[in-house]
């Protein structure tokens, strides 16, 4: 039978700053010492309140708690190439997203304690809630990004998810809804090895997962999530592509997911003390004060007032969080649909003793 010979497609893997800190000056994007420091700053904040999260889960003061450690380029990368009304669909493990995307941090712990009003994007943001199904939001995703083309505003829409979800017929659906139809989206997936237990060898026999693309017609891009110019140089360029009619990108971040799964994980039942060691030697942080220190960008007294200006940032933030009012429990059924259904009505009645 004859075969039709396809295009030899590439995936391209991109890396700007190495383990030690050097610069690949051809690649690098540009942006200036201040939104340098900018980026730095905003790393360290979100490292900050990660640990801080965790420790108040462990405490007893949050309900539960999703760490994003290692992944803070990935986060903070993308998010400093988004302009403020781009629509950004989250995932349980965007925290640091969030924030990097001007949510309030109060708003953020008030989230992990149950209250979902924590969700409750900025005016002016447009920050989706946080998608704890895995896959379903980029469906949502592709389909703001439709609008948005329909309507001619010139807005991106970016959905954030883990390896895991690749595995999901969203996924597909979503890639695939974006690719017919040419839609300003960008599909950025935190590689981090990962989900949950099962280990990225085990969730497709692809090289990468940037390549599935293809498939859908569309570019894929393989990046070194460590590096926070890596990052950002490829969303921005997806972004730009993207707001200039020329269609979706999937951008693959490979990164690592340094704590457990979640506050109710123990990681070190399925993975090597010697495997985490090895990533940590890639950590975004030490990576990035190392150029920064090349540059002249960074020195023991910077280190320390921006440690120390995040610290206090987070500890007014939590002193905040735990003065709100509890919220109202007939909340969960208030606002829900327009109307109240007679089921949810004699759940409410039920929960109220009446």
């Amino acid at each position: 039978m004859p075969k039709k010979v396809l295009k030899d497609f590439e995936i391209e893997y991109l890396q700007v700053l190495d383990e030690n800190g050097n610069c690949d000056e051809k690649l690098m994007p540009k942006l200036s010492n201040e939104e340098i420091k900018k980026i730095y700053e905003m790393i360290i904040l979100i490292r900050v309140f990660d640990q801080k999260a965790f420790n108040m889960q462990r405490q007893g003061r949050l309900g539960t708690y999703i760490q994003f450690k290692g992944q803070e380029a990935s986060q903070v990368g993308s998010a400093m190439a988004l302009k403020d009304d781009d629509f950004v669909f989250p995932m349980y493990r965007s925290s640091g997203l969030l924030i990097a995307r001007k949510h309030p941090i109060v708003q953020v712990l008030q989230y992990w304690n149950g209250d979902e009003r924590g969700l409750k994007s900025p005016d002016n943001v447009n920050n989706f809630p946080i998608s704890i199904p895995v896959g379903t939001h980029m469906i949502h995703s592709a389909g703001a990004a439709w609008a948005a083309k329909l309507r001619g505003t010139k807005q991106i829409s970016i959905s954030y998810f883990g390896d895991g979800a690749t595995s999901k017929g969203d996924f597909h659906e979503a890639m695939n809804f974006a690719g017919v139809f040419n839609v300003p989206a960008v599909f950025l997936c935190e590689n981090n090895q990962f989900a949950i237990s099962v280990h990225r060898k085990d969730q497709t026999k692809s090289e990468t997962i940037a390549q599935k693309a293809i498939a859908y017609g569309f570019e894929g891009i393989q990046v070194d999530g460590m590096d926070v110019f890596a990052v950002y140089k490829a969303t921005k360029d997806a972004v730009d592509k993207a707001r200039a009619g020329k269609g979706p990108t999937l951008i693959e971040c490979v990164t690592y997911r340094m704590a457990d799964h979640s506050t109710s994980d123990d990681a070190s039942r399925y993975r090597t003390k010697e495997e985490v060691q090895a990533w940590q030697k890639k950590d975004p942080v030490e990576r990035l004060e190392k150029y920064m220190r090349k540059k002249n960008l960074l020195d023991d007294a910077y280190k320390e007032k921006i440690l120390k200006q995040s610290k206090e940032t987070i500890e007014k933030a939590v002193t905040q969080f735990e003065k709100l009012e509890a919220p109202d429990p007939k909340d969960m059924f208030n606002y829900v649909f327009a109307e109240m259904t007679p089921q949810q009505k004699e759940e409410m009645e039920e929960l109220l003793g009446k």
